[in-house]
């Protein structure tokens, strides 16, 4: 179990990072745009939102006790997915 959780848990710490990554991206493409730059930083504040939210989800689930992970997980996981529709959502006005 204990190695389990660790591999989860470290997964969505690569996942968040890569999305920060790509968030500094969608900042600079932001910056460059000519026309809806305030539409852009808006959809990038949101974003910068919800991935606070979702590392506060995960520090709490990373510092569960073994008997409340599983509802800790399940917490997270419902913040997760919310992120995770908004950055797919935001990705696409950027492309």
């Amino acid at each position: 179990m204990m190695e389990e959780r660790k591999a989860y848990e470290e997964k969505l710490e690569a996942q968040l990072k890569e999305w920060k990554s790509r968030i500094a991206v969608f900042k600079a493409k932001a910056d460059k745009a000519k026309a809806d730059k305030m539409d852009y930083h808006k959809i990038i504040q949101v974003l910068e939102h919800k991935g606070d939210e979702v590392r506060r989800k995960l520090q709490e689930l990373k510092t569960a006790v073994d008997e409340r992970w599983e509802d800790q997980k399940s917490g997270f996981e419902k913040v997760w997915d919310e992120f995770q529709t908004a950055f797919h959502g935001a990705a696409e006005n950027f492309k």
